[in-house]
């Protein structure tokens, strides 16, 4: 499955380069530079951002599911990635920073959220109170989110910033590209680390700590990933909601249900599907501006309802 969803990726990848609002291969015609400079500045981050963030978004659902053990758990429950969203607003609106500027907001607020999250729960503690302490954590980001929105500076600001919210790679480019990726990566390697440990710990914590895995590691090293991997995205791209709640329940029958041995196939199809989403986004009639967020809220929020509707 691994190999084949890794064939996915570098399907979607070459039509996201080849997918455009204007066609490269005519302007390659007449204007050689002016098409390089448009593929290398324009199409080659926007893509890589897509395949980077869903995987991000993939592996970090992947783990959450694991670790609280719940199949309905998402990465913004423990909320870095909400922390990313008000950091990026406090620097783009508030202290005037651009668009780099504003990644690097967002990674200082994911790490705030994340400080305060370890704050909140503790050396120890269990998946309840880890839960409870995140959704807290996303409460809090939520309001001082909201309380940005009407202080901004001026309505142009605001209609901005809601765009910027919905989430979208439009217009990204090759620094913020090179900020979060390797970011993205490391999140990333830390959760796939944890994937041994993440199969034990669904045996039980008696055998888990037989096999020599403590929960308390494993706990702190996920949630480190898990604020990596989803608040560099969101520093970049804004909120892209769903595809680390969805993804995890598409592989998991493929690996035998077996908690972490799902997360490197939910890092692929995450991949795989918000870069199939993004070219979606670019198919649409000229004229129609839907953001990535609000497309991949529309495929995700009727599969949330149905996980739902079957828990019952």
């Amino acid at each position: 499955m691994t190999v084949r969803l890794a064939l996915l990726c570098l399907a979607l990848a070459a039509a996201s380069l080849a997918i455009g609002p204007v066609d490269l291969a005519a302007i390659w015609a007449r204007d050689p530079d002016l098409a390089r400079t448009l593929f290398v500045e324009l199409r080659l981050p926007r893509t890589g951002l897509a395949l980077a963030i869903g995987a991000g978004l993939g592996a970090s659902g992947a783990a959450a599911q694991a670790l609280l053990r719940n199949p309905l758990a998402s990465p913004d429950v423990l909320g870095p990635s909400s922390g990313a969203a008000l950091g990026a607003v406090l620097a783009g609106y508030f202290l005037g920073s651009g668009v780099i500027g504003m990644a690097i907001g967002g990674l200082a607020g994911a790490g705030a959220a994340l400080a305060l999250l370890l704050a909140l729960v503790g050396r120890g503690a269990g998946t309840t109170r880890l839960v409870l302490a995140g959704v807290a954590v996303a409460m809090l980001i939520g309001v001082a989110i909201n309380l940005a929105l009407s202080l901004a500076p001026s309505p142009f600001a605001l209609y901005d910033l809601m765009f910027w919210l919905m989430g979208s790679l439009d217009d990204r480019s090759l620094p913020q590209l090179a900020l979060a990726a390797p970011l993205i990566l490391a999140g990333i390697v830390l959760l796939v680390r944890s994937a041994p440990a993440l199969d034990a710990l669904a045996l039980g914590e008696d055998v888990a700590l037989s096999l020599g895995v403590a929960r308390t590691a494993v706990q702190s090293r996920i949630i480190a990933g898990i604020a990596l991997a989803t608040g560099a995205g969101v520093a970049v791209a804004g909120s892209i909601g769903f595809i680390g709640l969805i993804v995890p329940h598409l592989v998991r029958p493929h690996v035998g249900h077996r908690p972490g041995a799902a997360v490197v196939p939910a890092a692929l199809a995450g991949g795989a599907l918000l870069t199939a989403a993004d070219v979606a986004v670019r198919l649409l009639p000229a004229g129609i501006d839907l953001r990535l967020g609000v497309l991949t809220a529309l495929i995700g929020a009727p599969f949330f309802i149905a996980l739902v509707m079957r828990r019952d």
